[in-house]
């Protein structure tokens, strides 16, 4: 039988996921088309420099990119057939070396198991200048390994992503858009989620800083 204690620390652990379930991810409004035409809104403080654009020929080309960290690298294949609108933005912002020096701010070990990066200033308030909305919802599921846009605010995609580095136990909504997989550096995720918080929760700035030098696109 569990003991008050035990119990206390379920709730306390479920309370966390779901925290950061409704604050970090949102909910989502819209649903983009693979194909369609892509729509990147400014921000107020984005300017026409920082908007990208989509060339949906270009944009549909498979690619990969693999995060050098300190912590060592991580590969990822790009779902462009899935998610044009967001692999064309994540790969724009690459290209500008937006995600160069950022460090990944939060990592969650218990019911979800990601860590959620691509936040310039390393705050969880990124704006990389411009939002679009979600695509590639229909039937999303999070297992390890995927990588998913981590909202802005509902409906509005920016630069923050997360990776699964294990499967969730609890139910994921389909909610956040996954536009990559992780075919490399699974044990370099899986290393930064067990070694866990920086303050022992289940739900913070990673103990291992993750620190992305650069991108590297093929």
């Amino acid at each position: 039988m569990a003991t008050a204690a035990t119990t206390a620390l379920a709730v306390t652990g479920v309370c966390s996921v779901l925290t950061w379930m409704s604050v970090s991810l949102a909910t989502h409004d819209s649903d983009s088309k693979p194909g369609a035409s892509c729509s990147y809104t400014p921000t107020k403080r984005g300017t026409p420099s920082d908007l990208p654009v989509f060339d949906a020929e270009k944009a549909s080309r498979p690619f990969t990119a693999t995060l050098v960290t300190n912590q060592g690298d991580v590969t990822l294949k790009a779902l462009t057939g899935d998610a044009p609108c967001t692999t064309n933005s994540f790969s724009f912002l690459a290209r500008k070396g937006y995600f160069g020096g950022s460090e990944c701010h939060r990592v969650t070990t218990q019911g979800i198991y990601v860590l959620e990066c691509g936040d310039a200033k390393g705050d969880g308030k990124a704006d990389p200048g411009y939002f679009f909305p979600d695509e590639n919802l229909d039937g999303a599921s999070y297992p390890a390994g995927t990588v998913a846009m981590a909202k802005v605010e509902p409906g509005k995609n920016g630069s923050k992503f997360f990776i699964s580095y294990a499967d969730p136990d609890v139910a994921m909504s389909s909610q956040w858009t996954p536009f990559a997989k992780v075919v490399g550096g699974m044990d370099v995720l899986r290393k930064i989620g067990e070694t866990g918080t920086s303050d022992g929760s289940t739900d913070g700035r990673p103990q291992l800083p993750v620190i992305i030098k650069s991108v590297l696109l093929r």
